[in-house]
């Protein structure tokens, strides 16, 4: 490159910071003396297990004569069922296990359901949804406690966003109010894109055609139809003369199940 430079000699005591380039290359592998691995003690006690449940010992010479097909599979001495742990008939494990993912604090005695989802999320065994149901049963602190018996709830599902004003409106009452000029109960609606309101006074009680009256003389005058209408299954909102009176405006009344409330939607089409 046109430079002038001179090679000179530096002893090893003085190139104290030596780049990669002036090091002696090393051997192309490295010794390794030992290498150390962490094993559970409880994968051992699950493949103690398997001496005393038969069926176990059958899928083990199976697994290990052929390769692993179907649903079971054989993974360093251990069966898997649907790449879950698969537990041998051992009373025992089988409560420690139930134990740690019920009553520990990862568990919090979260009743049947949720502990049921949570083990056979792990592990897998014969009848595991009977002993799950027989260990939540024989749990003091599940006892004393109130379980919920609803439905296991699922995935939310929120209404979609209105892409302008007055598309999408929301209607409900305010009842048992003290009365004012003959009126005790409102009709509010509300535009959920905008979040507009109107306060519309009724005397109860009233029937669906007085609301629909209501709804044309306050509403509709001024924003017109919307293409959405979410309310409750109240008696009005379901009755046939509202059914019908939408009908004969040529819109198709549509309303979700009641045990997803956030989806009652009312589409007209």
């Amino acid at each position: 490159m046109g430079l002038s430079y001179q090679i000179v000699y530096k002893k090893g005591v003085d190139n104290k910071v030596v780049d990669a380039l002036s090091r002696v290359s090393q051997a192309p592998y490295y010794d390794i003396s030992a290498i150390s691995t962490v094993r559970p003690l409880w994968l051992q006690e699950i493949q103690d297990s398997y001496s005393a449940d038969s069926q176990a010992i059958k899928l083990l010479s199976e697994l290990s004569v052929s390769s692993p097909s179907g649903l079971y599979s054989l993974k360093d001495g251990i069966i898997r069922y649907k790449e879950r742990i698969w537990v041998g008939h051992q009373p025992v494990l089988q409560s420690k296990i139930l134990s740690s993912l019920h009553a520990s604090t990862i568990g919090g005695h979260s009743g049947y359901e949720v502990t049921y989802k949570r083990v056979k999320h792990l592990f897998a065994w014969f009848k595991l949804k009977q002993s799950v149901q027989d260990f939540v049963a024989q749990c003091t602190i599940c006892q004393q406690a109130k379980a919920e018996r609803v439905a296991y709830p699922g995935l939310l599902a929120p209404l979609p966003i209105p892409d302008h004003a007055w598309h999408t409106v929301t209607l409900d009452f305010i009842e048992g109010l003290p009365k004012s000029d003959s009126y005790n109960c409102i009709l509010v609606v509300v535009d959920k894109f905008s979040k507009y309101a109107h306060f519309v006074p009724l005397s109860h009680p009233f029937t669906a055609l007085q609301v629909a009256v209501a709804y044309l003389n306050n509403i509709f005058k001024l924003h017109g139809l919307p293409t959405v209408m979410v309310s409750d299954k109240d008696k009005i909102f379901t009755s046939n003369i509202w059914q019908e009176l939408f009908k004969l405006l040529g819109t198709d009344l549509r309303m979700s199940s009641a045990y997803h409330p956030q989806t009652n939607v009312l589409k007209l089409t």
